[in-house]
C-alpha cells in the first residue's frame, strides 16, 4: 500500500535558476527508496508568494501499516 506524501519547497520571486536547480537536485538525491510518480507544481501568487510543490508516492512503513490495519476493522463497521 502507498501513501501520498507532499513536500513544499519555498520558491522566492527572484531566485537565480542555478540555485533552484541545486535545490531540486538535493531534494531528488534525498528522496526515500521506493519513491515513484514524482510531480512538480508551481502554486501561489504575487501577493502571498510562490511555492514549488513536489509530491510523490512512497510505500508505507511497517509502523504506518500496523496502525492503519488496526483501525481499518473499526472503519468497516462505522460505514
Amino acid at each position: 500500500m502507498s501513501r501520498m506524501i507532499r513536500d513544499l519547497v519555498e520558491l522566492p520571486d527572484n531566485q537565480p535558476l542555478d540555485a533552484l536547480i541545486r535545490q531540486l537536485c538535493q531534494l531528488r538525491d534525498h528522496l526515500p527508496c521506493g519513491v515513484r510518480d514524482v510531480r512538480v507544481q508551481l502554486r501561489g501568487d504575487q501577493v502571498f508568494g510562490r511555492k514549488l510543490g513536489i509530491s510523490f508516492l512512497r510505500p508505507q512503513t511497517q509502523e504506518e501499516h500496523a496502525l492503519e490495519s488496526r483501525y481499518a476493522h473499526a472503519l468497516r463497521y462505522a460505514a
